[in-house]
């Protein structure tokens, strides 16, 4: 079977996606063009549903003190000057150091225990904030709060990335990432029915938002541990020909790289200086993508309008971004391209946040809203899948996933602190606007190192003689195989 690289690809006018699949990863494989397709629809439906469910919880339950905020939240327990800020940031402190860690759990575990282990955690977690009322309490629920949820985001990544081969893994990242805008739109609607119930039971609205948001991560989670699939090797739902032929497909598209666990794999991905690269411009997607969950009912208050309509008025930046956001990965998909679209989307959430900056009127600033979370939302899918595609090997491919991801986290912490004038927040609109710059410089780099290094692959192949049936000798090495070709 000849090599197949994202070069082949783009350079063959015939290839038509996911139809063309068969076609592309023939050898051995028993199904045609038309069964293909249906093999991934039907993986579609038993995997991206619940993770989607997952992570819109997870969103939820992180972001929801943003609504608890304008609900009485920073009254009741005195939030002035940054301890709303700092509330917001403490989250962060022991996220990024689990999400390591955890994806190396997660290997060596099952998925289908592990993940809904950690959502009962931060469910339970999230329901018992409802009974917080001291400053102190706060921060220390939504330090709990970030450890018992670190595990899941960088562990769907990299779940996702052992189902399908890395040429479609953007508009499936794409699906599972509009969670956070759905999360977004839903949370701001839930959050203006919730805070009706001030006062039942002894308790405020904003504790109604986290008891009962809490509770229903805590019920989806333990569903989870039923209906959750670990590998296309023992999924129940695949028959023995849709196995062997998915199971061709990801061994193929990883040129039959190494999936077993040895720590050499762990330094690999550590050592790799594209890691920190990728793990910078993700950062300067991050905080604006954190500014809008932590802050956009806020900035919306800001402008004029009242806490109720706040709340509501939050839900059309998010409606937008979810649609950004799975436009953009499936037209990433469909041309084989990350760098672009990573930058086409931090242009759009760039005039947004020039727009906030710039206009005092409340019309035009709530436009700016919308565009700055449209934008923003698209590019981060997008990222995750070009982090996934060009780390080879399973164990390399999860550690540099957790990696960037656990780094770019960083921003979440920077998001915290950024918005602290009112009413205009320049220093929050213009660190976003620096952020993004930032984020559309380093994707730029990235797009032309990785092209200097797969024209260096292919000169050494065809200069040494190595084609495909060499793939054995370079199992253990990673991306670093001259075989691999990146995704630009």
């Amino acid at each position: 079977m000849p090599l197949v690289t994202d070069a082949n690809v783009n350079a063959d006018p015939d290839y038509d996606n996911e139809k063309d699949v068969g076609r592309l990863y023939g050898g051995g494989l028993q199904l045609s063009p038309a069964e293909h397709t249906r093999l991934l629809r039907k993986i579609d439906w038993h995997i991206l549903p619940l993770v989607t469910l997952l992570y819109l919880l997870s969103f939820l339950d992180r972001s929801n003190i943003g609504n608890a905020k304008i609900a009485g939240l920073s009254t009741d327990l005195h939030l002035v000057g940054l301890r709303y800020n700092i509330a917001a940031a403490v989250f962060f402190v022991l996220y990024i150091f689990a999400e390591v860690p955890s994806n190396i759990i997660l290997k060596l575990f099952r998925p289908s225990r592990w993940i809904p282990t950690t959502m009962v955690a931060w469910g339970l977690v999230t329901t018992l904030m409802c009974l917080v009322n001291t400053y102190q309490g706060l921060l220390a629920t939504r330090v709990f709060l970030g450890l018992t949820e670190a595990g899941l985001f960088p562990g769907v990544n990299f779940y996702l990335s052992m189902w399908y081969p890395r040429a479609y893994l953007a508009k499936r990242i794409a699906i599972f990432y509009s969670a956070a805008t759905l999360s977004g739109a839903f949370g701001g609607t839930l959050a203006y029915a919730i805070v009706k119930m001030d006062g039942i039971g002894g308790l405020h609205g904003w504790q109604w938002i986290f008891c009962l948001e809490g509770l229903a991560t805590m019920i989806i989670a333990f569903g989870a541990f039923f209906f959750m699939h670990d590998y296309p090797e023992t999924a129940s739902f695949l028959t023995e020909v849709e196995r062997r032929n998915i199971i061709g497909l990801l061994k193929d598209d990883s040129q039959n790289l190494a999936t077993h666990y040895d720590f050499q794999f762990v330094l690999q991905a550590l050592k790799d200086y594209k890691t920190y690269i990728q793990s910078g411009l993700l950062i300067g997607l991050i905080v604006p993508v954190y500014s809008i969950a932590l802050f956009i009912p806020t900035i919306i208050n800001e402008l004029g309008f009242s806490a109720v309509h706040s709340q509501l008025l939050s839900v059309p930046p998010y409606i937008a971004g979810c649609v950004c956001t799975i436009l953009v990965g499936i037209h990433s998909d469909m041309n084989k391209l990350r760098g672009p679209y990573i930058i086409g989307g931090a242009c759009v959430s760039l005039v947004g946040y020039i727009v906030l900056y710039t206009q005092k009127n409340p019309g035009a600033s709530y436009v700016g809203t919308v565009l700055a979370a449209a934008g923003a939302f698209a590019t981060v899918p997008v990222s995750l899948a070009w982090v996934g595609s060009n780390a080879g090997g399973d164990m390399k491919r999860g550690v540099v996933i957790a990696t960037v991801i656990a780094l770019a986290n960083l921003g979440g912490i920077c998001a915290s602190f950024i918005y602290h004038d009112p009413p205009r927040f320049h220093d929050g609109h213009g660190t976003n606007i620096g952020c993004l710059v930032f984020g559309i410089l380093g994707t730029t780099f990235s797009m032309w190192n990785y092209n200097r290094i797969n024209k260096q692959k292919e000169k050494q192949c065809r200069e040494n003689g190595i084609t495909e049936e060499h793939r054995d000798e370079f199992r253990n090495i990673g991306d670093e195989s001259p075989l691999f070709r990146y995704t630009i």
